[in-house]
């Protein structure tokens, strides 16, 4: 791929990784990974927009190409909001346009509401605002599943071994209806599930998506969302863990808000529906440099 940067960024605790795709006249598109302890995509459709506009991705620190530090008191959303403002920071991004996937969500909302300047318009894709109400989703979506694979789920969970071969055959067999419905799963994304840091993500989060113990289990940015008062897309898919019930209440929290829902997508429409996903993401910020006084 052409016009692509990549480098480092020292924020407390070692260095960041950026990649850079495309240096089209528009305004820069920026994006959060989700996790916690996931990674960037290699493959990320959007970066096709790199022709339009800068499009770029940074590791968390603890993730991918990113430092990898021990030290847990990193692991929290004030140091991944501080990082934020770093990366922005050293790239000179005076105004960009800001995309959180999932967990990227929270710490896209975390960042908004400290008011920093130059974000034109914000995108919560498979958005995780309020952790008690994810886990209420996943628990619904959990009585879907055969009864055996319930079974396990709850004796894993009680007896503590959440570590075991059967929950975690029993865990992807929900990932495979609500986290990504491709079969087989592509390789960027079985790649990117296996490289993800299990140490980040069952201290913020817990053992899985539908069990949250982890510093994250009280987050909830719903009664400030109102304070949000950019532009903001609210995105899922029919099948999300994110669902469609509960990606349209955070909108209509929001002032300025819209929402799509992926017809065909779980929580990855960037791989379910690459190109229906691009399109909607180009068309939104299109439209808000257009806007009258923007």
């Amino acid at each position: 791929m052409e016009n692509v940067t990549e480098g480092f960024i020292p924020v407390k605790g070692g260095n960041v990784w950026y990649r850079i795709t495309g240096n089209g006249p528009g305004i820069p598109l920026l994006l959060l990974h989700g996790g916690p302890g996931g990674k960037s995509n290699d493959k990320d459709p959007l970066r096709g927009l790199g022709t339009e506009r800068p499009v770029i991705q940074y590791d968390q620190l603890g993730c991918g190409n990113s430092g990898h530090p021990a030290d847990k008191e990193l692991w929290t959303v004030e140091h991944y909001i501080e990082e934020l403002e770093h990366v922005v920071e050293a790239l000179e991004l005076e105004e960009f346009h800001l995309l959180g996937h999932s967990w990227g969500s929270m710490l896209a909302a975390s960042y908004l509401l400290k008011k920093p300047a130059g974000v034109r318009s914000v995108i919560f894709s498979g958005p995780a605002l309020s952790a008690h109400r994810w886990v209420a989703d996943q628990r619904n979506y959990l009585k879907e599943l055969p009864q055996e694979l319930q079974d396990t789920i709850e004796q894993s969970e009680q007896n503590k071994t959440t570590d075991s071969k059967e929950y975690k055959q029993a865990m992807m067999a929900f990932y495979k209806r609500h986290m990504c419905r491709l079969d087989p799963w592509p390789d960027e994304m079985k790649k990117d599930f296996e490289a993800s840091n299990d140490q980040i993500y069952h201290y913020m989060w817990g053992a899985s998506e539908f069990t949250v113990t982890g510093t994250l289990k009280n987050f909830d940015a719903t009664e400030r969302l109102n304070e949000i008062d950019i532009p903001a897309l609210f995105t899922c898919g029919r099948y999300d863990e994110a669902t469609p019930e509960t990606t349209e209440y955070y909108a209509s929290l929001a002032p300025d808000s819209e929402v799509h829902v992926f017809e065909n997508s779980s929580h990855m429409p960037s791989l379910e529906e690459p190109q229906a996903y691009v399109d909607v993401i180009r068309e939104w910020v299109n439209r808000q440099e257009l806007r009258p006084g923007a």
